[in-house]
C-alpha cells in the first residue's frame, strides 16, 4: 500500500479536510450526552422548562453542525478516493501496456484484468473508509472514555478494562483474515481466467459439445471460491457480535454499579445516562472500526497485488539510444547472426543458431512445420523478445541499441490472429497511422484486396466493426488487418501467416499488390503458394534453418521443402 500512496499526493488538501471534519463531527457528538444529562438533572428533575428548551436548541444545533461536517468530510474523502483510484488505474494501464510479452505471460491476462478492475475498486473503497473513520472512531472511543472520567472516575474504570479487550478481539480476527483475503483474490484470478477462456472459446466448446463439462468445471472452481469466501466471512462476522457481547456486558456492569452510586447519592440519574450513552458511542464506533479493519484487509490484499504489478521489472529493456531513422543504410538491411531463443519456462530452444541476412526491398518467405519457430522469428524482429544468444542487426546496428519506439516504426506487422477493435474501419486504420489521409486509407484497402468488403457494408470507411470483428468473416478480418498494416507504410512489412483464411486467387492478387510497394516484406506461411515467388525462402525445421534459396533452388536442394511442396500440390495451386 505504501507504494501506492504517491497517487494520493495530488489530493493532500482532501486528505486533510476529510478527517478533520470527521473529527469535528465526533467532537460535537461527544457533547451530546452532557447536554442530555443537563436536561435530565437540571431540566426534568428540577422542573425547569427553560433549561429543557435551551438544551433542545443546543442539541438541534449540534445535530446540524455534525451533519454539515459529515457531508463535507464524505465529499472530500470520496473525491480523494476516486481521484486516487483513477490515478492508479491510469498508471497501471500504462505499466501493463509497457510490459513485455514475457511479463504478461508470467502475470496472466486474467489476473491483470482483475487487478485493473476488482483490486483497484477495493483499494478505492479502503481509502475512502480510512479517510472517514480511521481517525474518527478511535477519537470517539478515547474521547468517550475521557468524558466518562470527567463524570466519575470510579464508574469510568470499566472503560479502561473494556477498550483494550475490544481492541485485542478486533486485531486478532484481523490477523486471521488477512491471508484469507489474499487467497480469495487468487481464486478470483482463476475464475476470471476460466470465464475469459470460455467466452473467447465459446464456439469451440459448442462445436465439441463440451458445454456441460465446462459448466461442471466452472461450478467446482466457483464452489471453491464460495467456501473460501464463506469461511472468511464467518470469521469476519465474529467481530460485530463479539464486540456487542463485550460492550453489553460492560453496560450491565456499568448500569448495576451506577444504580448503587445513584442510591448512595454519588451519581445523578443524568450522569448514569451520560455514562451509558458514552458506552453506546464506544460500541457503535468499535463496530465501525471492526468493519473498517475488514475493509482495510481487503484493500491491503488488493493493494499488494496492484503494487506487485508496478514492481514487475520489464523483461525487455529499452536501453537503446540510437534512433533507427538516423542509421545509414548498408547492403544488409536485416541480419540474424547465430540467433538462438527459448521462451521463459520452456526447456528446449525454439530457435537454434539462426543466421541469414535480408537486403532492402527483398521479399522473404519463411516456411516450416508447426512449431518450427516461424512466428518466433517475427517476435524477435519486432523485438517483442530478445535473443538468448546471438544478435539481430538493422543496417549493422544491434536492435538492442536502438530505441524501441523508433525500432517499431520500421516495422508493420500483421499477426497470426487477426485483431480488430470495436469502432469504425477508419478508426482501426488510423490505429496504425493517426495522421493518415483518406486517400492513404483507401489505397491500403485496395492493396489488401478489401474493396469488396468495404463496399458491401455500404458505409465506406465509416462502417462499424463490432468487438473482435465478430461481424466479419475470418478472411475479411485478415484482409482488413493487412490494410491497417499497409496504411503505416513502414519500410519492413511482416505478414505472420496472415493469409491463411484467403482463397488462392485473393492471396495471389494480394502478393502481386505487395510487389508494387518496393518495401521489404516477410511472408511467414505454411502454404507454398504464398511464398514461392519470394526472392529468398527460409525453410525452418525444429528451430533450425534447413535451407535458404529461391523456390526453384530449394526444389533441387531441399528434401524438406520438396516434401512440403508435394504434400500441397493441387490443380488449383498449379494454375497459380
Amino acid at each position: 500500500m505504501k507504494k501506492l500512496l504517491k497517487f494520493l499526493k495530488p489530493y493532500r488538501k482532501e486528505c486533510i479536510i476529510a478527517p478533520s471534519f470527521k473529527m469535528l463531527e465526533a467532537l460535537f457528538e461527544l457533547f451530546v450526552p452532557l447536554v442530555i444529562k443537563r436536561i435530565i438533572d437540571d431540566g426534568i428533575k428540577a422542573g425547569d422548562e427553560s433549561v429543557i428548551w435551551h438544551s433542545a436548541i443546543i442539541l438541534v444545533s449540534l445535530g446540524i453542525i455534525g451533519l454539515v461536517c459529515s457531508l463535507t468530510a464524505q465529499f472530500f474523502s470520496a473525491k480523494a478516493a476516486i481521484g486516487f483510484a483513477t490515478g492508479v488505474r491510469n498508471s497501471l494501464y500504462d505499466k501493463i501496456l509497457g510490459l513485455s510479452y514475457e511479463n504478461v505471460d508470467a502475470l496472466g491476462t486474467s489476473s491483470l484484468i482483475t487487478r485493473m478492475t476488482n483490486d483497484i475498486n477495493a483499494v478505492q473503497n479502503g481509502v475512502n473508509m480510512v479517510l472517514r473513520l480511521l481517525l474518527r472512531s478511535p477519537f470517539v472511543v478515547f474521547g468517550a472514555m475521557i468524558m466518562a472520567f470527567t463524570i466519575n472516575v470510579k464508574a469510568a474504570l470499566i472503560f479502561v478494562v473494556v477498550i483494550p479487550v475490544l481492541f485485542i478481539a478486533v486485531f486478532a480476527i484481523t490477523l486471521i483474515t488477512i491471508p484469507l483475503y489474499k487467497k480469495i483474490q487468487k481464486s478470483l484470478d482463476l475464475l476470471t481466467g476460466h470465464i475469459r477462456e470460455n467466452l473467447t472459446g465459446a464456439r469451440v466448446i459448442r462445436a465439441f459439445s463440451r458445454g456441460e463439462s465446462e459448466k461442471i468445471e466452472f461450478t467446482e472452481e466457483n464452489d471453491k471460491m464460495y467456501h473460501l469466501s464463506v469461511l472468511t466471512s464467518r470469521i469476519s462476522t465474529l467481530l460485530n457480535p463479539l464486540t456487542l457481547i463485550i460492550v453489553n456486558i460492560a453496560m450491565l456492569i456499568l448500569i448495576a454499579n451506577g444504580a448503587k452510586l445513584v442510591d448512595g447519592g454519588i451519581l445523578t440519574s443524568g450522569e448514569v445516562y451520560a455514562l451509558v450513552n458514552y458506552m453506546s458511542q464506544i460500541l457503535v464506533e468499535l463496530v465501525k472500526l471492526a468493519n473498517l479493519f475488514i475493509t482495510i484487509n481487503k484493500s491491503l490484499a488488493s493493494a499488494s497485488r496492484v503494487a506487485l504489478t508496478f514492481e514487475a521489472e520489464n523483461a525487455l529493456k529499452d536501453e537503446g539510444t540510437v534512433d533507427a531513422a538516423s542509421i545509414a543504410a548498408t547492403d544488409k538491411l536485416l541480419e540474424f547472426k547465430d540467433v538462438s531463443f527459448s521462451y521463459p519456462g520452456a526447456g528446449d530452444e525454439s530457435l537454434s543458431g539462426i543466421s541469414f541476412d535480408v537486403k532492402a526491398g527483398e521479399t522473404v518467405g519463411i516456411i516450416g512445420g508447426t512449431g518450427s519457430g516461424k512466428s518466433t522469428v517475427s517476435n524477435l524482429l519486432m523485438r517483442f523478445y530478445d535473443p538468448t544468444k546471438g544478435s539481430i542487426l538493422y543496417n549493422g546496428t544491434d536492435l538492442r541499441k536502438i530505441t524501441l519506439s523508433s525500432l517499431r516504426n520500421i516495422f508493420s506487422i500483421v499477426p497470426q490472429r487477426a485483431q480488430l477493435f470495436s469502432g469504425t474501419l477508419k478508426e482501426n486504420l488510423l490505429f496504425a497511422k493517426p495522421d493518415a489521409t483518406e486517400d492513404e486509407m483507401n489505397r491500403a484497402v485496395d492493396l489488401s484486396v478489401s474493396r469488396n468488403v468495404v463496399d458491401s457494408k455500404g458505409e465506406g470507411l465509416e462502417f462499424n466493426i463490432t468487438e473482435g470483428g465478430a461481424n466479419l468473416s475470418g478472411g475479411q478480418k485478415q484482409r482488413l488487418t493487412i490494410a491497417r498494416a499497409l496504411v503505416k507504410n513502414a519500410p519492413v512489412l511482416v505478414l505472420d501467416d496472415s493469409s491463411s483464411a484467403l482463397d488462392y486467387a485473393t492471396d495471389a492478387t494480394l502478393r502481386k499488390n505487395l510487389k508494387t510497394l518496393g518495401n521489404t516484406v516477410f511472408i511467414i506461411s505454411q502454404r507454398i503458394v504464398s511464398i514461392k515467388d519470394a526472392d529468398k525462402i527460409i525453410v525452418l525445421d525444429d528451430g533450425r534453418i534447413d535451407s535458404i534459396g529461391t523456390h526453384s533452388e530449394l526444389l533441387n536442394c531441399s528434401s524438406l521443402y520438396k516434401e512440403i511442396c508435394d504434400s500441397q500440390k493441387s490443380n488449383e495451386e498449379g494454375s497459380l
